[in-house]
């Protein structure tokens, strides 16, 4: 049987890789003009209305959920989500100093980036982090009602492709979709309660303050 805890040189390696993959997915979704999902995609409608950069307002949207992960999922798993979350503020917008990505063809640019910021929250997913916000309760909820973080954030994702319906092309949009689809399908493929430690409760347990026969696990 193998421990699911990891040493923190391990959780740093983790946080900084994650949150780069995250980052140069989320970048090639702002330069390409494409809608992205969760907290993220809140924080880039909100940057067509207010005089504030996506990095910053990605941040401030994040904040009240800081609250509910204290409460439910702890104090490391808090702290490991506000460092992802401000690196990836950082390089989102800095990110034009290290690589252009002016010349991405859209639909490759929506399914890389879709796959680049999947992939990079499963790594953050499996270091008790996240990109908080609906990431913090895609987590929980997973942890706690076996529902799967994949299709959890697709729902909402909907939701909001619902409400951009008036705001952008619709081509820009069904684009945006693809990539959003693409993020959503690596999470309900690969983030399932169980599959690659058998202490899989314990490890929840630890997280919400739970003993481990409370915690559901399904496939």
């Amino acid at each position: 049987m193998h421990s699911s805890t990891h040493r923190f040189y391990e959780d740093v390696l983790a946080i900084l890789s994650g949150a780069v993959f995250v980052s140069l997915g989320l970048a090639i979704f702002k330069t390409l003009g494409l809608l992205i999902g969760g907290t993220a995609g809140i924080a880039l409608l909100l940057s067509q209305f207010v005089a504030l950069k996506f990095g910053l307002l990605f941040f401030l949207v994040n904040v009240p959920f800081y609250y509910i992960a204290v409460k439910q999922l702890g104090w490391r798993f808090t702290i490991n989500t506000f460092v992802t979350i401000t690196l990836v503020s950082l390089l989102v917008e800095n990110m034009h100093l290290f690589i252009s990505l002016s010349d991405i063809q859209p639909v490759f640019g929506a399914i890389v980036g879709g796959m680049l910021i999947g992939m990079g929250m499963l790594i953050l997913f499996r270091h008790k982090s996240s990109l908080g916000g609906l990431g913090i309760l895609a987590f929980y909820l997973q942890g706690s009602r076996g529902i799967r973080a994949g299709t959890f954030q697709l729902v909402v994702d909907s939701l909001i492709v619902v409400g951009a319906l008036f705001l952008m092309n619709p081509i820009l949009l069904a684009i945006s979709l693809a990539g959003m689809v693409t993020t959503n399908v690596i999470l309900a493929v690969n983030h399932k309660p169980g599959r690659y430690h058998s202490n899989y409760a314990q490890t929840m347990a630890e997280l919400t303050s739970e003993s481990p026969q409370d915690v559901k696990i399904t496939d």
